[in-house]
């Protein structure tokens, strides 16, 4: 090849940018992601500084004030024993970020795990913790959650670790699969005949090339376990009172929809921005983290 062809050939080729740069302009380029984004810091801030924000105590009651309508004391209204609807909504948000982050946590600890080991030793051990994962695959996500709360009890704890449960099998198969595939690589069969233990090879070199896809995962399954704890509260086996809880307050105010639907809206509005804005950034993520863009921009 002459001097000139490959100087044609280098000036075809698509420039290459940094990972952090071409991950920043995809993620941003997409206006409905940045808008997720912004509810998703916006909603993270009223749970950190609920106590500042609120303008009433969410627990505090006043009998004589029940059920009303907005007003300018009251922006969204009391519920059915004077509560004030805001500052519930507000003290709400808390409760959603903490079961929905520390219960998708502990799905992705479980699963990847799990994933982890069988995809790495395979034979019987795969086997067996696949055929356990199709198990309860085989049961619906909110099904199992609801039978798994019901035995261990209402409350946030034994809330989070039924979510926790019902959720890892999904996390399972995607690190089972990406394992499978590392494995064979050369730098891992490098790994093995320079004498690394299976440990490290897993942690080191397995683990850290497949966060992508499971970065992906956990973003848009917090959204869906915010949604799923709403499910269980609102069926009265998640949150219980006096805690503020978005799916027991959308129930508390189904008996009043036709004479103060606030009750309702404010909650399940706050429910569907929340789950909607962790599914645009999810998509966002997936977007960004494609590894068939790599090198472009």
């Amino acid at each position: 090849m002459t001097s000139q062809e490959t100087e044609t050939s280098l000036a075809s080729a698509p420039p290459h940018i940094s990972e952090s740069r071409r991950f920043f302009r995809v993620f941003f380029s997409r206006k409905i992601v940045v808008f997720g984004l912004v509810v998703i810091i916006a909603l993270a801030i009223m749970a950190i500084f609920a106590n500042i924000l609120a303008p009433y105590d969410p627990y505090k009651q006043d009998l004589t004030n029940i059920a009303a309508l907005p007003s300018h004391d009251h922006l969204l209204g009391t519920d059915s024993i004077g509560r004030d609807i805001l500052s519930r909504v507000i003290f709400g948000s808390r409760t959603a970020f903490l079961v929905g982050i520390v219960g998708v946590c502990l799905a992705a600890t479980i699963g990847v795990t799990l994933g982890l080991i069988a995809g790495y030793f395979g034979g019987i051990v795969n086997t067996i913790i696949m055929r356990l994962t199709e198990v309860l695959m085989a049961f619906p996500m909110i099904v199992l959650a609801l039978s798994l709360a019901s035995i261990l009890g209402p409350g946030i704890q034994n809330v989070v670790i039924a979510l926790g449960i019902a959720n890892a099998a999904g996390y399972i198969r995607v690190m089972n699969g990406m394992t499978m595939s590392l494995k064979e690589n050369d730098y891992i069969l490098a790994g093995k005949s320079m004498g690394s233990s299976g440990l490290r090879i897993m942690l080191r070199h397995i683990l850290p090339n497949s966060f992508a896809p499971i970065i992906v995962v956990v973003t848009l399954q917090i959204g869906f376990m915010i949604l799923a704890e709403a499910s269980l509260s609102y069926l009265g086996i998640g949150i219980q009172p006096p805690s503020a809880a978005w799916g027991a307050m959308v129930a508390e105010g189904y008996r009043y929809l036709t004479s103060n639907p606030v009750l309702s809206f404010a909650p399940g509005i706050a429910i569907m921005l929340v789950v909607f804005a962790f599914n645009l950034v999810g998509d966002g993520l997936r977007d960004a983290l494609d590894p068939r863009l790599r090198g472009l921009i």
